[in-house]
């Protein structure tokens, strides 16, 4: 299986994030629809949603349906309130010693994934983010040097709330340190529960776990999987391995004699490196993020990608997976 990872940079929203709403509003559009057009929220509830709660997005938001055509269920879609419910298994733990940085495994369908990063100003600030939803945000950091990542928290719950990519999205336009970010994560619902991991330059860092259903747990926790404390959906922490990935996980970061090199090197290997593409559930990319240095990296086991805020580089790489 091959799939073409393509970083793009454009620092305002023009005719490239035009051509690739084009190339991926048909994929989105069927999933948008997925439940039927009435299952999703009606223009203004969305809009009135996106004003209360994230109104400093909403010039963007603006601009970007303009390139998109301006039509009802794109507006809908890509306000992200309400949207489809979806899921996915990602590892992610924040290294504390020395330097410290964010490290993560986004699992999911290769079939169903932007393969895309972005590198963005679009409120001026910088951002280079792993794109979701066609401006969500699955991890990124941005010039600051917040970084974020998301997993999903393993409960069935679907509540009123924005999709999780947006909420990061939020927070790298508009945040600069962690304690900023929690309160945004506080304050903005999200239709499902979510782990969402932060570090910033100073290296402060937090796991907040967030669900539709109660109040977000802000915790010290330098790692997250895909469960909140005690598992909640059996069958999906199982197909996840996501207690064994969090133990293992664990061990390594109190281990004294693991050492920076390692520990991301744990992330192509078992329990965290997954391998079930043909299921549509395998380890698509591992990113590090840090924060101290700017640098953003994206890896897999034959390919490394570098990039930073003032170098950036525009390209394309096929991956392959088993």
């Amino acid at each position: 299986m091959e799939t073409l990872f393509q970083a793009i940079s454009e620092l305002q929203p023009g005719d490239k994030w035009r051509r690739l709403f084009e190339k991926l509003w048909p994929a989105y559009h069927k999933w948008f629809l997925k439940e039927g057009d009435k299952a999703r929220p009606k223009f203004l509830t969305c809009e009135r949603a996106l004003k209360s709660y994230m109104p400093e997005l909403m010039p963007t938001y603006e601009r970007l349906l303009e390139l998109a055509g301006g039509s009802d269920q794109a507006a809908r879609f890509l306000s992200l309130y309400n949207p489809t419910p979806y899921m996915s298994g990602c590892s992610q733990a924040v290294w504390t010693r020395d330097e410290p940085f964010l490290v993560r495994n986004y699992d999911y369908s290769a079939k169903l994934w932007e393969a895309l990063q972005l590198h963005t100003a679009w409120n001026g600030r910088q951002v280079i983010a792993t794109s979701d939803c066609l401006w969500g945000v699955l991890d990124g950091m941005n010039e600051s040097g917040l970084a974020v990542s998301l997993a999903f928290g393993g409960r069935k719950i679907v509540g009123d709330g924005f999709g999780i990519p947006l909420i990061l999205r939020y927070i790298l336009e508009f945040c600069e340190t962690t304690s900023e970010a929690t309160e945004v994560l506080s304050r903005v619902p999200s239709h499902m529960a979510y782990n969402v991991t932060l570090l910033d330059k100073a290296g402060s860092h937090a796991t907040v776990f967030i669900s539709p259903d109660r109040d977000p747990i802000i915790s010290r926790q330098a790692l997250a999987t895909n469960h909140q404390g005690s598992v909640e959906w059996a069958e999906h922490a199982r197909a996840t391995a996501s207690l064994d990935r969090a133990h293992f996980l664990s061990l390594r970061l109190h281990d004294e004699g693991e050492t920076r090199d390692r520990f991301i090197s744990r992330f192509f290997e078992p329990p965290l490196y997954q391998t079930k593409h043909h299921i549509g559930w395998g380890t698509l990319y591992t990113s590090i993020y840090d924060p101290a240095s700017g640098q953003v990296v994206c890896r897999w086991p034959a390919y490394s990608l570098e990039q930073g805020m003032e170098d950036f580089t525009e390209r394309g790489l096929v991956v392959r997976f088993q």
